[in-house]
């Protein structure tokens, strides 16, 4: 699976006339494909051809293609919210999204308010996500932000798990069609968290967490809490350093204070998979480092 879409493989998508749709050019960045990725995959699904958005779309049949691959200057809103009325792509989620990826690539506030001027009435009035999509949100929103907060600050970190679940609501029929949900959620979170935080050596940078370790918290001397710090970074180097899928659990586990059991269901796999991942990580981490103090488990040693 790719790390910047998230979920299933759509369905083969109708045969149509004309030249296929290129792929998105590699200098498309993770907050522009975070829009344009199920925003192809709608256009996609439709059946129709570029020529006949081409008589709803104010843009040349050339022009739509270069929009849908990420090619040249980055599209206008106006533009992209005809795209989505004519797609009948929600847009409210796709507007948050399209606007963080206008910042990301350098635009100004100004630009972005003159540029969505024309749409604004239906652009504001925002209608509810699906009622499945509410309900999740509210179940998992303080978990997630616990999770990105262990990579990202204050409003960095709020604003990925919010594009998060504007992700989720412009893909939730994908999200339903998935073997698990949840699964299927925190993957893009996951993916969100990690395209927006620190790395070093091609992996995520968790030292900033060994800040406010319960080990750290419970030392009284000045010495007592240099020496901590010292260990607790040594132990955070060596966490980033574990796969994907060992590091996500060892992060729930130890740093957020997660049970085993809180694990398997927010990330939506079984509790066997969540303290097989526990204990090779554990095993790595002792081959790694001679000595370590973990901040303490909760639910019991894993088995």
């Amino acid at each position: 699976m790719s790390s910047n879409e998230p979920g299933p493989a759509s369905e083969p998508a109708p045969a149509r006339p004309g030249r296929k749709l290129g792929r998105i050019v590699d200098t498309a960045g993770s907050a522009h494909r975070a829009w344009l990725v199920p925003t192809r995959e709608r256009y996609l699904a439709s059946g129709r051809t570029l020529s006949e958005l081409g008589l709803s779309v104010p843009l040349a049949k050339s022009k739509l293609s270069e929009l849908l691959r990420g090619v040249g200057h980055y599209p206008r809103w106006e533009v992209v919210h005809r795209l989505a009325r004519e797609l009948d792509i929600p847009v409210w989620p796709l507007h948050r999204l399209w606007k963080e990826a206008a910042l990301d690539v350098g635009k100004s506030r100004d630009w972005v308010d003159r540029s969505t001027e024309g749409a604004i009435a239906l652009t504001t009035a925002r209608s509810g996500p699906p009622l499945d999509h509410g309900a999740l949100r509210i179940m998992v929103t303080e978990d997630y932000r616990l999770y990105a907060g262990n990579f990202l600050y204050g409003e960095a970190r709020d604003a990925a798990v919010e594009d998060t679940f504007a992700m989720l609501w412009l893909t939730w029929d994908e999200a339903l069609a998935s073997p698990d949900t949840r699964r299927y959620a925190w993957n893009i979170l996951r993916t969100t968290v990690r395209s927006r935080a620190g790395f070093r050596d091609d992996r995520p940078v968790l030292t900033d967490a060994a800040f406010d370790t319960v080990a750290l918290r419970t030392r009284t001397s000045t010495e007592g809490q240099a020496a901590q710090l010292t260990e607790s970074l040594e132990l955070f180097a060596a966490i980033s350093r574990l796969p994907d899928a060992q590091l996500d659990v060892m992060v729930l586990r130890r740093l957020c204070g997660f049970t085993a059991e809180e694990v398997s269901d927010l990330l939506g796999i079984p509790l066997a998979a969540v303290r097989s991942d526990e204990r090779h990580a554990e095993r790595f981490l002792d081959d790694t480092i001679e000595t370590h103090v973990l901040p303490p488990q909760t639910g019991g040693a894993t088995p």
